[in-house]
């Protein structure tokens, strides 16, 4: 059971439409922060504490550059967010030097096989993070609104960082997302019956500026649950999106039947969609703006995907004749 602390830090989120998967992590890591100073409140911690525990992280734990910032935004968000107390920005810890991991990617083949694995029903998802290069959690929340057949895109809104961006979708896609479409509907009319059915979750109070938003069809998930569920204090049922665990499961089952030592994941799909496009010729500023990357700097790791590879450096062996 959680303290009163951590309820009203979860309930404060909730309120705030933060994702389930950012509440989860932040409280995380306010947790290991407060057990990092016995168990002390907050309230008497400050900027000394915080910078002992990020130091620590590196130091004991040997986190990576990713894991520590994670940790730092929380800590950021509970004192500047929640208790109205923002942290010195000069703030002064030893800073993770540990090198980021290269990304995993698929050749065509291995795409091909995969999809292959992947039951017809489950495989609409996994084609879009391939096909358009989307998160996982892109993936789940987009709505019926969002694809655009007349121009062949996908609109992502409040994406990571708050970011919104226009995605390519593959002619191929259409029909698929077409029949996908037809089947929430039917879902949408049998819910529109049930009594105590509110809608769907709208995010950022949009609710109150389209009253008609939670039970049109055009707002409905493109991948709803199976059940209808209550959500954060509100006391009605409503249809969220398919949960993100269940596509994680299917492509771990799918990549245990692979011929590759490969550590496939969904955002396998993604770095796979970024380093084929630039493979395939396209420039590195145009990838950059289909994966929603701020830096180019960002987007050039998949540049070094490719130039260590076969596509790079010729091996000395080759010449060798052997």
């Amino acid at each position: 059971m959680k303290s009163p602390f951590l309820n009203d830090l979860t309930e404060f989120m909730i309120v705030r439409h933060y994702a389930k998967t950012t509440i989860h992590t932040y409280c995380y890591w306010i947790v290991q922060f407060i057990r990092f100073n016995n168990n002390q409140h907050p309230n008497q911690l400050g900027r000394e504490e915080v910078e002992a525990f990020l130091t620590n992280l590196v130091v004991k734990l040997q986190v990576s550059v990713a894991t520590q910032s994670l940790a730092l935004n929380a800590l950021v968000f509970l004192y500047r967010d929640f208790l109205s107390k923002p942290l010195d920005l000069d703030m002064r810890f030893q800073k993770s030097s540990k090198n980021k991991k290269l990304p995993v990617v698929l050749t065509a083949k291995e795409v091909v096989q995969v999809f292959k694995l992947i039951p017809v029903q489950s495989r609409l998802p996994f084609q879009l993070m391939y096909g358009s290069g989307l998160r996982l959690m892109e993936t789940v929340r987009l709505r019926v609104k969002d694809i655009d057949f007349d121009y062949g895109a996908v609109r992502i809104h409040n994406s990571k960082g708050g970011k919104s961006r226009v995605v390519t979708l593959a002619e191929e896609l259409h029909t698929p997302l077409y029949n996908q479409i037809a089947k929430v509907r039917l879902i949408h009319q049998q819910d529109l019956s049930t009594p105590e059915y509110s809608g769907t979750t709208i995010p950022y109070r949009l609710a109150e500026k389209y009253p008609y938003a939670p039970k049109s069809l055009e707002w409905q998930f493109l991948f709803p649950s199976l059940h209808l569920s209550q959500f954060g204090t509100d006391t009605g049922w409503y249809r969220h999106h398919l949960h993100e665990n269940s596509l994680q499961k299917i492509i771990r089952k799918a990549s245990t039947n692979m011929d590759t030592h490969k550590n496939i994941t969904c955002h396998t799909f993604r770095h796979s969609f970024a380093t084929h496009l630039l493979e395939s010729g396209s420039d590195i500023r145009t990838v950059q703006e289909q994966l929603g990357h701020s830096d180019v700097k960002t987007t050039q790791i998949y540049t070094h995907v490719i130039n260590r590879g076969a596509s790079g450096v010729k091996s000395p062996l080759s010449n060798l004749g052997i």
